[in-house]
């Protein structure tokens, strides 16, 4: 894939790693950007993999681009242009790791919380500072915010423009390990490992049942548990299991 806006760090059969790279702008994500991440999102669609996601630079993502957005009017807003993006990533088959390193505010906080799995550096720093332009953070922080961290945080952070530091993200759990700076990429590909390990088929499943509706529950449980039954997978993996118990 060629992209002037992110960067390919790692490929492999299991993941795929890029980097947004606009420096110039702390990554901010601008229409090209939400382009290239779509290419991206559909080559995973086409062939799952875990997504890694982190920027270059020492900033995962200073926001939405202020340049574009200064200029963009009530169709545009209409357009969902980030959060459909944001949606799709969240959606991907296989499991999504945002590594943060430094500031991810706005647009870049929302891109971290579509993710399934939030680690960071310790110089991140996360917030939404859109009320402060006048706008409201409508990529996906005004309903994800309160189910990552609960209400109180999250209206602290969308309405009085509260910034965590990676200890305070830590201790609410909206990321789950914090490392230094130079750790943080062998930090995501070990946890992108620890994924790996796992049936791709099952965890693929896994992931689609987690995010049914409480309705759909118990019935996509059991569809999905019906698939996975008859996968040869379960049967190499349970095989291999018992043959490891008798040894012992």
């Amino acid at each position: 894939m060629t992209a002037s806006t992110l960067r390919i760090m790692a490929e492999r059969p299991d993941r795929l790693h890029v980097a947004l790279n606009r420096p110039a702008v702390r990554n901010a994500i601008d229409a090209a950007m939400v382009d290239e991440l779509h290419t991206v999102c559909a080559q995973l669609e086409a062939v799952p993999r875990i997504l890694i996601l982190s920027g270059d630079g020492g900033v995962f993502a200073s926001g939405a681009d202020i340049a574009e957005l200064r200029d963009r009017r009530r169709e545009d807003a209409l357009a969902g242009i980030n959060s459909r993006l944001f949606g799709r990533i969240a959606a991907l088959p296989m499991p999504v790791i945002a590594a943060i390193d430094g500031w991810a505010l706005g647009g870049g906080a929302e891109l971290a919380y579509a993710a399934d799995f939030r680690i960071a550096s310790t110089s991140a720093r996360i917030g939404n500072p859109e009320t402060s332009l006048g706008i409201l953070a409508a990529a996906g922080a005004s309903w994800r915010l309160a189910e990552l961290v609960g209400e109180p945080v999250a209206k602290e952070i969308l309405l009085a423009g509260r910034v965590l530091n990676a200890e305070d993200a830590l201790a609410l759990r909206l990321v789950t390990e914090v490392h230094e700076p130079e750790q943080l990429e062998a930090a995501a590909h070990a946890l992108a490992d620890r994924i790996a390990k796992q049936d791709p088929l099952a965890v693929q499943a896994t992931k689609r049942v987690f995010h049914a509706p409480r309705a759909a529950h118990p019935a996509v449980d059991e569809q999905a548990q019906s698939v996975l039954f008859e996968s040869p997978a379960k049967f190499e993996r349970m095989d291999a299991f018992l043959a490891k118990r008798k040894k012992k």
